[in-house]
């Protein structure tokens, strides 16, 4: 039960948490090691197989692969190898919040090396394919910013300068595009964000603004990669190839924080249903689209999963045509600041054995559900 896709080759996809970057700690994350994908990279992929998944979303480290005056792609070459060999297809996230050390994020020499990195990548797969290859230039874009230049969460733990971040991310993500386009003119390009929906509290209209600025926000760095904002930056409709939308539990809330509860039964009637909010972003910019990233975690995977298959159901029937829907993650993953505490949130959890091994240990009741929810969106219009 692949289910329908013109995109991809299959409607479902499954996501590996690839995150790189320098958590509130100082402590530089690798989320591919930390859960031994890189170890288990064929056994991961044999098992999504089993499950109807031919498509992977993938990360490469740039900060492993970039060493000034040379591309070093020993810590991808397994990965590209073993999707071969099972017959997965790949999208390639090039930069997941994290980049080499010794590039200063806000000077021209990071927009200069991404676009050498992002040649030499392009490179390196087409010497080894001929599959049209898929790229994310740089993970949730207007996220990153956020995260990194408005509340100090991430790497550099800036506060105020979130639009000057979104800015240099645009631009080194355009010159990127420019560079794999002269390696392999035929590649595509995603660019995924959070699909979000911000409301104002009751009773507070003063809220109201505030509340639909930040709610407009979600569409900045589409907006700048097409053109239509901050013009100067260079954007264009051509890089506005495919939009991705990730979305999760906490992805609809009141401004300035506090989130709309998904789990409560009856739901707050302000909740908007995700077809809705699909439906949004598919006219807004009329470019094909899939969910780039969804997951639960705990008891309430199995349900989560069902509602956002009814509802991109609804919405394929509707005519927007989301074209794949990507579980993310894939298998458990760590929390980026306690490493301690798993999440719970992957098809299969990780448990500890002798020898160091992270065993892949499937959720049945979230795997029966996952089921249903194929058979649903099989052969979908």
């Amino acid at each position: 039960m692949t289910g329908d896709s013109r995109l991809f080759q299959s409607f479902w996809l499954a996501g590996f948490e690839s995150a790189c970057h320098i958590n509130r700690s100082g402590l530089r994350l690798d989320l591919i090691s930390a859960t031994q994908h890189d170890r288990q990279i064929e056994e991961d992929y044999v098992r999504l197989r089993e499950v109807g998944f031919r498509g992977v979303r993938e990360g490469m480290r740039w900060h492993l692969i970039d060493r000034g005056r040379r591309m070093d792609f020993s810590t991808v070459a397994p990965m590209a190898a073993a999707a071969e060999r099972q017959g997965m297809q790949v999208l390639w996230n090039l930069c997941h919040y994290g980049w080499p050390e010794d590039v200063d994020l806000f000077s021209t020499a990071f927009v200069e090396r991404f676009a050498r990195y992002c040649g030499a990548a392009a490179r390196f797969l087409s010497d080894r394919s001929d599959e049209i290859p898929y790229f994310v230039p740089i993970n949730e874009i207007s996220f990153f910013a956020w995260a990194a230049g408005e509340v100090g969460y991430i790497y550099p733990h800036s506060r105020g300068i979130g639009w000057s971040i979104k800015e240099q991310l645009v631009r080194a993500a355009i010159a990127g595009i420019e560079a794999i386009w002269e390696v392999d003119p035929r590649a595509r390009i995603l660019h995924v964000d959070p699909l979000i929906h911000v409301i104002p509290p009751r009773g507070r209209p003063d809220l109201a603004r505030a509340a639909a600025d930040q709610r407009a926000s979600q569409f900045d760095a589409w907006d700048m990669l097409a053109g239509g904002l901050a013009p100067g930056l260079g954007g264009h409709p051509r890089y506005l190839d495919i939009v991705g939308v990730n979305y999760y539990h906490a992805n609809q809330w009141e401004y300035p924080d506090q989130r709309l509860r998904w789990e409560d039964q009856p739901r707050d009637p302000r909740w908007l249903p995700l077809r809705s909010l699909l439906a949004e972003v598919y006219h807004r910019y009329d470019r094909p689209m899939f969910i780039s990233e969804t997951s639960h975690f705990g008891a309430g995977r199995g349900r989560w999963i069902r509602e956002v298959a009814s509802e991109v159901h609804r919405a394929r029937k509707a005519g927007v045509p989301v074209e794949g829907l990507c579980l993310y993650p894939i298998i458990d993953r760590p929390d980026w600041d306690d490493p301690n505490h798993w999440h719970n949130s992957g098809l299969w959890d990780l448990q500890h054995h002798p020898g160091d091994r992270l065993e892949r240990v499937v959720c049945q009741e979230y795997a029966e559900d996952l089921r249903e929810a194929q058979a649903l969106l099989a052969g979908a219009p």
